[in-house]
């Protein structure tokens, strides 16, 4: 499994464009995305569980249900969402875009992203298409991440290279993802494209299969947004064997796909609203898998926890705080907990009560980018991860005003 470049444009025979239309006002910012397969692909997605679906979502699941797609178009700005003729501009956009690429509207992926609420103008995305299909390039991935992007800070993209019987496989991806970010399939806009050779039914297994440990695992904010999901393209270029069952190929697939969505969920969860670090709670020894995965996804999205860690404080009573209202079955007084960095590991509690430790150390390894929250529960082999960020002053500030 190597780690190449080239993000949804690294497998064999995918294009990719962003261009700015008209859509925001910032010149500068690109705000329409298209990825283009030269041939039909296999497709399969996973959407927002909010009960408000953006217009995208619903056209998109219309035009996926055979599991086949070719072309995938995004716009940022508007999120076409809670609109009296939503579903019809999803509709138009698709159909422009089908009609421009010579193929079916049903083999379209439509997706937006932006302010909820707001009238989606057509004619920016009307006029853009044209150029949208002529910058198309094997080597734009770059443009299409940025199409993508609201509050992100950086662009999301990579790609992984693999082997299913004798046959070079690559699978890459792309995200948006800053706010709105909670661990409630989905939390974030991620195109994924691969040349594997996998039928819709098992690529469907196997991103339902990887979110529950991944995209499922992140939170920023504690809000899961209207329009998010995540989308999957295999067209199958790469020749080796379909696969159309559970074997020792579908099982390097996951890997694969593991790969790439982790890379992608600490980019997003680092990429967070005003966030000035990347959180990643680890918790080890628990009775069972949900066990594991109630206590990191409760830990991670602490709010005073968060704000801790935004001060560098060593505050690891928030830690057991959280777990405390988890709801997870779990003892108390058997939980460790330490913070690791860069810049070393220290131990701050011990069996359910605090232990001595040097405050000034604590402080050095939390000032680092990147910190762990190491739980142990010692309860059991089970383990999960979950991903966050820490809450500064800027995250008030970002979305204060976010719609004017």
């Amino acid at each position: 499994m190597n780690t190449v470049k080239g993000g949804v444009c690294a497998a064999k025979g995918f294009r990719a464009s962003g261009i700015h239309c008209g859509i925001r006002n910032n010149r500068t910012k690109k705000d329409l995305s298209l990825i283009v397969s030269d041939v039909p692909a296999s497709a399969c997605a996973v959407y927002t569980t909010n009960l408000v679906k953006g217009a995208p979502l619903i056209v998109t699941r219309e035009h996926i249900s055979d599991g086949r797609a070719q072309a995938i178009i995004c716009n940022s700005g508007n999120a076409n969402t809670c609109n009296a003729n939503g579903i019809e501009i999803a509709r138009e956009m698709s159909e422009l875009c089908a009609r421009a690429l010579g193929i079916r509207p049903s083999d379209v992926v439509v997706a937006s992203t932006g302010v909820i609420g707001q009238p989606l103008n057509i004619e920016p995305i009307k006029n853009g298409i044209p150029e949208l299909v002529r910058r198309l390039s094997y080597d734009a991935s770059g443009d299409a991440a940025q199409g993508i992007m609201t509050t992100d800070t950086v662009k999301k993209e990579v790609a992984v290279e693999f082997s299913l019987g004798g046959k070079t496989c690559r699978i890459g991806g792309i995200a948006k993802g800053s706010g709105m970010i909670h661990p409630d399939m989905a939390t974030m806009l991620v195109f994924i494209t691969t040349d594997t050779a996998v039928s819709g039914a098992m690529l469907q297994k196997a991103l339902s299969c990887d979110i529950k440990n991944t995209f499922n695992m992140v939170s920023v904010d504690g809000d899961t947004s209207t329009n998010d999901m995540v989308t999957v393209l295999a067209n199958g270029m790469a020749e080796n064997a379909e696969i159309t069952e559970e074997n020792e190929d579908f099982k390097v697939f996951m890997k694969a796909l593991n790969t790439v969505t982790v890379s992608l969920c600490r980019m997003i969860a680092g990429d967070g609203e005003g966030a000035t670090k990347l959180l990643e709670c680890k918790v080890s020894g628990a009775k069972d898998k949900e066990t594991a995965k109630l206590v990191a996804k409760s830990v991670i999205c602490s709010s005073l926890l968060k704000a801790a860690m935004f001060g560098a404080d060593a505050n690891w009573g928030r830690v057991l705080c959280a777990i405390g209202y988890s709801k997870a079955d779990v003892d108390i007084n058997k939980i460790d907990v330490s913070f690791k960095s860069p810049k070393g590991e220290i131990s701050v509690c011990k069996n359910g009560s605090g232990v001595d430790f040097s405050e000034e150390k604590a402080k050095e390894i939390l000032l680092e980018k990147e910190i762990e929250i190491l739980v142990d529960l010692n309860g059991g082999e089970a383990c999960s991860t979950a991903w966050g960020c820490d809450l500064t002053y800027d995250y008030v500030k970002i979305n204060g005003d976010y719609r004017t």
